[in-house]
């Protein structure tokens, strides 16, 4: 990015997805949902950004603390930007101002300080961006509110036992056997976030190994569905058996990212032990996406699709054994 895509990105009532509504081609995901600045400032109170392009590279801090210090009354957000040729500031009304705010409350206390930054992770490439997020949520006892310590190169949701005893290793097989892995593991999420990963995601310095959901499934059958209601082509649903026999249900894409995941669906819903273990896989791009892109929006599209209409298909119809037998033919083959 440069100065000003910057800029728009740390400013509040702005959206850059604003010049696509009129589009019919393109339909962005979400619209002023929890993007950055809302999402940065719930996992901690200070965020710095580092961007290069081809041209410029550009500082940005977004912070709790200095807004804190300062006694700010507004939001104030010092953006700072250089050439890259040679490292001259970029003139703008407020760019040494905004460049002596970053350099004295946030980690970077100097323009050196922060063009090794910039080297250190970006002058590898042409383009990037580099996030730091520092001085991380706590809980009231005084722990930090995600696992940092438990995986390396992950960040998790603590379970219900900070101890190690044997009752709570119990607990934590019990969560990982029952639960989807996405449920508490930003790793597990980004693994499957996207329906074809395009990109590498990186997770504390390691590289996230990307999981294909529909070709991870075995027996696999498809079926395939059109909404009457809308002049649509017809969409592709596949099914099969998922290789954890208690991570089971719907994954509902949109444009190719995952917004509602292990949908349960039919008998899925009910303690009569059939469709466990079964998953469905669907793109959903004829309906809209909440802003904050974890659900649907309740439409007409979405009240007539309703998962349930999948499950009458092959859910109900070719899957639908008690789990033990499913389970049983599926190790027998």
């Amino acid at each position: 990015m440069d100065g000003d895509s910057l800029h728009r990105m740390l400013s509040f009532g702005f959206c850059d997805k604003d010049i696509y509504l009129k589009n019919a081609a393109y339909k962005p995901v979400g619209h002023y949902g929890n993007g950055f600045k809302s999402g940065s400032m719930r996992l901690g109170k200070d965020a710095i950004v580092f961007t290069m392009q081809r041209h410029t590279m550009s500082v940005g801090f977004l912070s709790q603390s200095y807004l804190e210090a300062i006694k700010a009354e507004t939001i104030l957000v010092p953006i700072v930007s250089w050439r890259r040729t040679d490292k001259s500031i970029v003139p703008t009304v407020d760019a040494e101002s905004s460049l002596q705010a970053i350099t004295t409350y946030s980690l970077f206390h100097s323009e050196a300080e922060l063009f090794s930054e910039f080297q250190k992770h970006l002058e590898m490439w042409d383009t990037g961006t580099h996030i730091v997020i520092y001085n991380l949520q706590q809980t009231s006892t005084g722990h930090l509110e995600f696992d940092l310590a438990t995986d390396e190169t992950d960040i998790m949701i603590p379970d219900d036992t900070q101890n190690i005893s044997k009752k709570a290793k119990y607990k934590r097989q019990d969560r990982e056997d029952w639960h989807p892995a996405m449920d508490y593991s930003l790793k597990a999420y980004c693994s499957i976030l996207y329906l074809k990963p395009r990109m590498k995601l990186y997770l504390r310095g390691k590289k996230v190994p990307t999981q294909v959901i529909a070709k991870s499934l075995t027996h696999t059958e498809i079926d395939v569905y059109r909404p009457r209601e809308l002049d649509f082509r017809r969409i592709k649903v596949v099914f099969g058996f998922s290789p954890k026999k208690h991570h089971y249900g719907i994954m509902m894409y949109h444009h190719n990212r995952l917004i509602k995941g292990y949908v349960r669906v039919g008998n899925q819903v009910k303690n009569n032990g059939r469709g466990v273990g079964v998953v469905g896989v669907i793109e959903c791009n004829f309906l809209h996406p909440t802003h904050n892109k974890q659900d649907f929006e309740y439409n007409s599209a979405y009240r007539y699709f309703s998962p349930v209409m999948i499950a009458k298909d092959w859910l109900l119809l070719q899957y639908a054994l008690p789990a033990e037998l499913a389970w049983l033919l599926w190790e027998i083959n």
